[in-house]
């Protein structure tokens, strides 16, 4: 049997972290409790929370189906990038397709998080990032040889290129996963090419065209939600709704489920945990084998995701971390469609995530969640 690939194209970034009792007015200068580099990059995160959460840590042995993760992306001509580079390798990410892009700077993000809630507010400047074009994403050998069991996809790179890189995976019949973050509207046309969409409260908001208001009032039906994406023609829809777990639909479904979070008892950063939530969810839909989502897939990715937060120390990487989680579950669980097992444990990774400080740092592996 051949081993299956989850393909990240995305963004890398360097993080400097700054940490501060709250954020300071404009004007107001404060003295900042302590001050970090680290890794980051919705995409590097999400490919980290795939690598992590398809095995235990080392060097513990595994049973599980042997996964391969592979990152697409670029980095400048600079001191980071290689820093970066090295840091994937060492979680055994296949780098290979990583280009370093002669006379530019790698992607920067300034991070701020607020010790007393762990919420973080992210300043972007995105580099190399943004030297991916479509014209490198025209045949289905560009998004690697043999091809992948899984496409994972955000918004740090430019959105022409993520649109060339769905039309091209759709021809190839290749799942397609995107997290929309960060959030910009998307033309109707691109949605049947959306296998998994993975998105939260903010981005649901934006992309159905509703006031955040109204869909975080008490009692709203997100049923309202997962059904519009449906009828635009994505397979798989889930709405992550941070300590409340995540919200999922698929194809064939009349209403919609809840999955209830892991209950974290102090976030201390949330920066990956989304991402972490991802790669939970990636890994377990591609060992899946089915293309369809369910409760396991779901509820693994927000274990995976809770783990993140543990403590709610820093909420960085929290949603990446679900991501990751949620691509695993699917993978494996071969159906293509998402169930709740899929997203609550998305959930749990990305709880496991802002229980820890930094992005990929705080990432968990999979005996960990």
């Amino acid at each position: 049997m051949s081993t299956k690939i989850i393909t990240v194209i995305g963004s890398l970034n360097t993080d400097l972290v700054t940490v501060t009792p709250r954020v300071p007015d404009g004007g107001e200068t404060l003295t900042a409790t302590s001050f970090s580099t680290g890794s980051g990059g919705k995409g590097a995160n999400q490919a980290v929370a795939a690598a992590r959460l398809s095995r235990p840590k080392p060097p513990t042995p595994t049973h599980e189906e042997p996964l391969t993760i592979k990152m697409i992306g670029a980095v400048g001509e600079d001191t980071f990038g290689p820093s970066l580079i090295a840091g994937l390798s060492k979680d055994g990410i296949d780098t290979s397709s990583i280009q370093t892009i002669p006379n530019q700077t790698t992607g920067v993000a300034v991070i701020l998080v607020e010790s007393t809630s762990g919420e973080n507010r992210i300043l972007l400047q995105p580099g190399a990032n943004h030297s991916l074009f479509p014209s490198s994403f025209l045949t289905p050998s560009s998004l690697g040889t043999p091809l992948p069991s899984l496409i994972i996809l955000q918004l740090e790179i430019p959105l022409e290129t993520v649109l060339q890189i769905m039309n091209t995976a759709k021809q190839a019949h290749i799942p397609v996963l995107l997290n929309p973050a960060p959030a910009i509207e998307l033309p109707d046309s691109c949605y049947k090419n959306i296998d998994h969409l993975i998105l939260n409260e903010t981005e649901a908001a934006l992309l159905s065209s509703r006031p955040l208001s109204v869909l975080t009032a008490p009692g709203f039906n997100w049923s309202t939600i997962t059904t519009l994406f449906l009828k635009k023609g994505v397979k798989n829809v889930v709405i992550t709704l941070g300590s409340k777990g995540a919200f999922f639909a698929h194809e064939g479904m009349e209403e919609g489920v809840l999955v209830e979070a892991t209950k974290v008892e102090r976030v201390v950063d949330t920066t990956a945990a989304g991402d972490t939530f991802v790669g939970s969810y990636a890994v377990n839909v591609v060992r899946s084998g089915s293309g369809l989502v369910d409760e396991g897939v779901v509820g693994g990715a927000c274990r995976a995701s809770a783990r993140t937060v543990e403590r709610v120390v820093d909420t960085t990487a929290a949603g990446d971390t679900f991501v990751g989680s949620y691509a695993v579950n699917v993978v494996r669980s071969g159906s293509g469609l998402v169930d709740e097992g899929v997203v609550g444990g998305a959930c749990r990774a990305s709880a496991r995530t802002v229980q820890r400080e930094g992005a990929q740092s705080a990432i968990p592996w999979a005996d960990e969640v």
